[in-house]
């Protein structure tokens, strides 16, 4: 079976791939860097052509308000059309557990404008919400730096190994549409604050994180379970400690 990942180039995304290939489909990763644009049209057509089921794991390169809006309505639309246009019968879309409620953020107002877009659509769908990955932790750190501090909420967080994640959406996509959202999440809940701190210490950063009932998470006060999945979401199997042991960090720019 052909099955598209847009993003496929990335760090879901190659994953997926390389699964899906694994598994004896035709996997294609439609990227820019594969000359497949979903902002610009260009080399959309050709990539879908005999596909049956379109898996877009792109994320906005920016996370500033109409930026961020402006890519997901502007490759949402253009991938939906070209989908009708080749027949698709199934797009799967990766977003965020608790997208519907960060809406003081301007990237996740532009996340649920993604998913509105699906759902009036013609394609049957699958929306993918996933908590936060354990390879973004240390993004989150940097994101929440404040005078060399860095300022973290005591919310909870479940992540996920970028792995299991792929492992997920691979088994969405070999299964029917549902028409709606499935949830996927790590095995473990964890404190934001002290997760990070965590991590900073098995990294050996001297950088101190302070518990912050203020603190925003990209622009949103976070509840207590706003970054948590329902009871009925999957879990990865992938246990933080091992991550943190076993998967190396990214190399610094």
């Amino acid at each position: 079976m052909k099955i598209v990942v847009i993003g496929g180039t990335g760090l879901i995304g190659s994953k997926v791939v390389h699964k899906l290939t694994q598994l004896g489909h035709e996997a294609l990763a439609a990227a820019p860097n594969t000359g497949v644009n979903t902002i610009t049209g260009e080399g959309l057509a050709e990539a879908l052509a005999g596909a049956k089921v379109v898996i877009d794991l792109a994320n906005s390169p920016s996370f500033k308000d109409q930026a961020a809006m402006d890519f997901f309505q502007t490759a949402g639309r253009n991938l939906m059309q070209a989908e009708a246009a080749a027949g698709v019968g199934h797009h799967i879309a990766l977003s965020v557990v608790g997208t519907e409620n960060l809406q003081d953020s301007g990237y996740f107002r532009a996340k649920l404008a993604q998913e509105t877009l699906i759902k009036s659509g013609s394609i049957p769908y699958t929306i993918i919400h996933a908590t936060q990955f354990m390879e973004f932790l240390r993004g989150i750190a940097q994101s929440a730096v404040v005078g060399g501090e860095i300022h973290l909420s005591h919310a909870y967080i479940q992540p996920m190994a970028a792995e299991d994640v792929a492992e997920a959406v691979v088994a969405v996509a070999l299964a029917a549409p549902v028409n709606g959202t499935v949830e996927i999440g790590g095995p473990e809940k964890f404190h934001l604050d002290e997760l990070v701190a965590r991590v900073l210490d098995y990294d050996r950063d001297p950088r101190k994180v302070v518990t912050d009932p203020e603190a925003r998470y990209f622009g949103v006060k976070l509840e207590e379970n706003s970054l948590i999945p329902g009871p009925q979401a999957k879990l990865g199997r992938t246990s933080f400690d091992w991550w943190l042991a076993n998967v190396p960090p990214p190399p610094k720019k």
